[in-house]
Protein backbone atom coordinates (compact mmCIF):
# COMPACT_ATOMS: atom_id res chain seq x y z
CA UNK A 1 0.00 0.00 0.00
CA UNK A 2 2.74 2.31 0.59
CA UNK A 3 4.14 2.31 -2.96
CA UNK A 4 0.39 3.12 -4.24
CA UNK A 5 0.14 5.74 -1.88
CA UNK A 6 3.54 6.98 -2.67
CA UNK A 7 2.38 7.24 -6.86
CA UNK A 8 -0.61 8.84 -6.05
CA UNK A 9 0.75 11.55 -3.96
CA UNK A 10 3.59 12.11 -6.20
CA UNK A 11 0.81 12.31 -9.14
CA UNK A 12 -1.01 14.79 -7.24
CA UNK A 13 1.70 17.36 -6.65
CA UNK A 14 3.01 16.88 -10.38
CA UNK A 15 -0.34 17.08 -12.18
CA UNK A 16 -2.52 19.02 -9.69
CA UNK A 17 -5.40 16.83 -10.11
CA UNK A 18 -6.37 13.67 -11.32
CA UNK A 19 -10.18 12.24 -12.52
CA UNK A 20 -12.37 10.13 -10.56
CA UNK A 21 -12.04 7.35 -12.63
CA UNK A 22 -8.43 6.97 -12.30
CA UNK A 23 -7.31 3.57 -10.46
CA UNK A 24 -5.69 4.85 -7.78
CA UNK A 25 -8.08 7.91 -6.88
CA UNK A 26 -10.64 5.75 -7.06
CA UNK A 27 -9.25 3.34 -4.49
CA UNK A 28 -8.43 6.48 -2.41
CA UNK A 29 -12.69 7.45 -2.43
CA UNK A 30 -13.95 3.19 -1.59
CA UNK A 31 -11.20 2.34 0.21
CA UNK A 32 -11.66 3.89 3.50
CA UNK A 33 -8.23 2.46 5.10
CA UNK A 34 -6.22 3.80 1.65
CA UNK A 35 -8.54 7.04 2.52
CA UNK A 36 -7.09 7.42 5.82
CA UNK A 37 -3.69 6.45 5.29
CA UNK A 38 -3.44 9.23 2.06
CA UNK A 39 -4.67 12.13 4.28
CA UNK A 40 -2.04 11.79 6.99
CA UNK A 41 0.36 11.75 4.28
CA UNK A 42 -0.96 15.08 2.99
CA UNK A 43 -1.67 16.10 6.64
CA UNK A 44 2.03 15.94 7.44
CA UNK A 45 2.98 18.46 4.66
CA UNK A 46 0.15 20.74 5.61
CA UNK A 47 -2.13 19.77 2.77
CA UNK A 48 -5.44 18.04 2.18
CA UNK A 49 -7.39 16.18 -0.65
CA UNK A 50 -10.01 18.35 -2.27
CA UNK A 51 -12.40 16.20 -3.28
CA UNK A 52 -16.51 16.53 -3.82
CA UNK A 53 -19.79 13.59 -4.85
CA UNK A 54 -20.15 16.42 -7.43
CA UNK A 55 -16.75 16.91 -8.95
CA UNK A 56 -15.38 14.73 -11.81
CA UNK A 57 -11.48 15.18 -10.34
CA UNK A 58 -9.65 15.31 -6.90
CA UNK A 59 -7.11 17.34 -6.44
CA UNK A 60 -4.68 18.78 -2.91
CA UNK A 61 -4.56 21.82 -1.74
CA UNK A 62 -3.49 23.79 1.80
CA UNK A 63 -4.96 22.66 5.03
CA UNK A 64 -6.53 25.86 6.72
CA UNK A 65 -4.17 26.42 9.32
CA UNK A 66 -1.63 26.70 6.75
CA UNK A 67 -2.72 29.14 5.06
CA UNK A 68 -1.23 32.30 7.10
CA UNK A 69 2.03 30.65 6.75
CA UNK A 70 1.91 30.29 2.81
CA UNK A 71 -0.41 33.37 2.08
CA UNK A 72 0.91 35.90 4.86
CA UNK A 73 4.13 36.44 4.08
CA UNK A 74 5.65 40.06 3.79
CA UNK A 75 3.43 43.03 4.22
CA UNK A 76 0.23 41.95 2.24
CA UNK A 77 -1.48 38.74 2.27
CA UNK A 78 -1.66 36.85 -1.24
CA UNK A 79 -4.93 36.45 -2.55
CA UNK A 80 -3.56 32.73 -3.85
CA UNK A 81 -0.14 30.82 -4.71
CA UNK A 82 -0.85 30.84 -8.71
CA UNK A 83 0.22 34.34 -9.41
CA UNK A 84 -3.07 35.44 -10.35
CA UNK A 85 -3.79 38.82 -10.10
CA UNK A 86 -6.43 40.51 -8.68
CA UNK A 87 -8.75 41.10 -11.34
CA UNK A 88 -8.09 37.19 -12.77
CA UNK A 89 -9.29 36.35 -9.14
CA UNK A 90 -12.35 37.68 -9.64
CA UNK A 91 -12.98 36.73 -13.03
CA UNK A 92 -12.58 33.31 -11.80
CA UNK A 93 -15.46 33.82 -9.20
CA UNK A 94 -17.66 35.29 -11.65
CA UNK A 95 -16.89 32.43 -13.97
CA UNK A 96 -17.57 29.90 -10.87
CA UNK A 97 -21.01 31.63 -9.79
CA UNK A 98 -22.03 31.50 -13.82
CA UNK A 99 -21.28 27.91 -13.84
CA UNK A 100 -20.60 25.99 -11.05
CA UNK A 101 -23.53 27.55 -8.74
CA UNK A 102 -26.41 26.69 -11.54
CA UNK A 103 -25.02 22.83 -12.31
CA UNK A 104 -24.79 22.76 -8.61
CA UNK A 105 -28.40 23.40 -7.90
CA UNK A 106 -29.42 20.91 -10.80
CA UNK A 107 -27.35 17.89 -9.12
CA UNK A 108 -28.58 18.51 -5.51
CA UNK A 109 -32.32 18.18 -6.97
CA UNK A 110 -31.42 15.21 -9.22
CA UNK A 111 -30.20 13.85 -5.59
CA UNK A 112 -33.18 14.84 -4.13
CA UNK A 113 -35.18 13.17 -6.57
CA UNK A 114 -33.49 10.25 -6.87
CA UNK A 115 -33.11 9.85 -3.41
CA UNK A 116 -29.71 10.19 -2.51
CA UNK A 117 -27.94 11.68 0.09
CA UNK A 118 -24.52 10.80 -0.27
CA UNK A 119 -24.93 10.17 3.50
CA UNK A 120 -21.53 7.67 3.34
CA UNK A 121 -18.17 9.41 2.77
CA UNK A 122 -16.78 6.27 1.13
CA UNK A 123 -19.54 5.09 -0.57
CA UNK A 124 -18.79 6.19 -3.90
CA UNK A 125 -19.35 3.09 -5.68
CA UNK A 126 -22.81 4.54 -6.70
CA UNK A 127 -21.90 8.25 -7.42
CA UNK A 128 -24.00 11.19 -8.72
CA UNK A 129 -24.95 11.14 -12.08
CA UNK A 130 -21.96 13.74 -13.67
CA UNK A 131 -22.42 13.29 -17.18
CA UNK A 132 -25.88 15.32 -18.04
CA UNK A 133 -25.35 17.50 -15.48
CA UNK A 134 -22.20 18.97 -16.82
CA UNK A 135 -23.21 22.95 -17.90
CA UNK A 136 -23.10 23.43 -21.44
CA UNK A 137 -20.74 26.54 -20.47
CA UNK A 138 -20.96 30.49 -20.79
CA UNK A 139 -20.00 32.23 -23.99
CA UNK A 140 -17.32 34.18 -23.69
CA UNK A 141 -18.74 37.57 -25.42
CA UNK A 142 -21.22 37.57 -23.16
CA UNK A 143 -19.21 37.36 -19.95
CA UNK A 144 -17.52 40.20 -21.48
CA UNK A 145 -20.27 42.34 -22.12
CA UNK A 146 -21.28 41.96 -18.56
CA UNK A 147 -18.37 42.42 -16.96
CA UNK A 148 -15.51 42.96 -19.16
CA UNK A 149 -14.91 46.75 -18.30
CA UNK A 150 -15.40 46.04 -14.25
CA UNK A 151 -12.43 43.29 -14.85
CA UNK A 152 -10.22 45.47 -16.66
CA UNK A 153 -10.90 45.84 -20.20
CA UNK A 154 -10.47 43.70 -23.57
CA UNK A 155 -6.74 42.66 -22.97
CA UNK A 156 -6.94 41.78 -19.30
CA UNK A 157 -9.93 40.27 -19.70
CA UNK A 158 -8.66 37.79 -22.23
CA UNK A 159 -5.27 37.24 -20.84
CA UNK A 160 -6.95 36.56 -17.55
CA UNK A 161 -9.19 34.09 -19.03
CA UNK A 162 -6.27 32.60 -21.06
CA UNK A 163 -4.53 32.09 -17.53
CA UNK A 164 -7.48 30.59 -16.14
CA UNK A 165 -7.50 27.98 -18.52
CA UNK A 166 -3.70 27.26 -18.39
CA UNK A 167 -3.92 26.68 -14.31
CA UNK A 168 -6.92 24.01 -15.14
CA UNK A 169 -9.58 26.21 -13.89
CA UNK A 170 -11.62 26.65 -17.54
CA UNK A 171 -11.80 25.55 -20.99
CA UNK A 172 -12.09 27.71 -23.51
CA UNK A 173 -13.52 26.25 -26.80
CA UNK A 174 -15.22 27.70 -29.80
CA UNK A 175 -15.42 31.30 -28.02
CA UNK A 176 -17.27 29.17 -24.95
CA UNK A 177 -16.04 29.10 -21.11
CA UNK A 178 -16.72 25.56 -20.05
CA UNK A 179 -15.89 24.17 -16.29
CA UNK A 180 -12.03 23.07 -15.82
CA UNK A 181 -10.69 20.09 -13.67
CA UNK A 182 -10.15 22.53 -10.81
CA UNK A 183 -13.18 24.73 -11.18
CA UNK A 184 -15.55 22.92 -8.64
CA UNK A 185 -12.87 21.64 -6.41
CA UNK A 186 -10.55 24.78 -5.73
CA UNK A 187 -12.92 27.09 -4.35
CA UNK A 188 -15.13 26.50 -1.23
CA UNK A 189 -18.28 26.17 -2.46
CA UNK A 190 -19.83 25.80 1.15
CA UNK A 191 -17.96 29.43 2.21
CA UNK A 192 -18.13 31.51 -0.84
CA UNK A 193 -21.46 30.53 -2.43
CA UNK A 194 -23.72 32.00 0.29
CA UNK A 195 -21.65 35.47 -0.27
CA UNK A 196 -22.49 35.46 -3.72
CA UNK A 197 -26.29 34.63 -3.76
CA UNK A 198 -26.75 36.98 -0.63
CA UNK A 199 -24.22 39.74 -1.30
CA UNK A 200 -22.82 42.39 -3.89
CA UNK A 201 -22.01 40.01 -6.59
CA UNK A 202 -25.49 38.37 -7.20
CA UNK A 203 -26.91 42.18 -7.51
CA UNK A 204 -24.40 42.72 -10.49
CA UNK A 205 -25.64 39.47 -11.86
CA UNK A 206 -29.41 40.67 -11.15
CA UNK A 207 -28.38 44.41 -12.85
CA UNK A 208 -27.06 42.69 -15.86
CA UNK A 209 -29.32 39.90 -16.50
CA UNK A 210 -27.60 37.10 -15.99
CA UNK A 211 -29.08 34.02 -14.42
CA UNK A 212 -27.80 32.03 -11.41
CA UNK A 213 -28.88 29.37 -8.47
CA UNK A 214 -30.06 32.64 -6.71
CA UNK A 215 -33.49 33.45 -4.96
CA UNK A 216 -35.81 36.09 -6.79
CA UNK A 217 -35.58 37.79 -3.59
CA UNK A 218 -31.61 37.40 -3.13
CA UNK A 219 -29.82 40.96 -3.18
CA UNK A 220 -27.06 42.70 -1.15
CA UNK A 221 -26.19 45.94 0.75
CA UNK A 222 -23.13 46.02 -0.80
CA UNK A 223 -22.13 48.66 -3.45
CA UNK A 224 -21.86 46.83 -7.00
CA UNK A 225 -18.99 49.28 -7.79
CA UNK A 226 -16.93 47.00 -5.51
CA UNK A 227 -17.89 43.43 -6.47
CA UNK A 228 -14.03 42.86 -8.23
CA UNK A 229 -12.76 44.34 -4.71
CA UNK A 230 -15.06 41.44 -3.11
CA UNK A 231 -14.34 38.91 -5.43
CA UNK A 232 -10.14 39.13 -5.76
CA UNK A 233 -10.39 38.81 -1.90
CA UNK A 234 -11.69 35.53 -1.91
CA UNK A 235 -8.82 32.43 -1.56
CA UNK A 236 -8.08 30.01 -3.70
Amino acid sequence: MDQALNILVARLLAHRFLPRKDPLARRALVDEVFRESLERRLEECGLQLLENPYAEHIAVGLKPEMEEWVFGEGENWLSNNMGLPRDAIALLVVVWALIILPKRERQIARASTAGDTQTDMFGTEKPIARGEEVAPGVPEDAVYADFGKKLGGKSRFSMNLGQLAKLGFVIRRNKMIHEGPLLDLMIDYARLAPRIIEGALAEVLKLTGTRIAVDDDASGEDDPENTTETAAGEEV
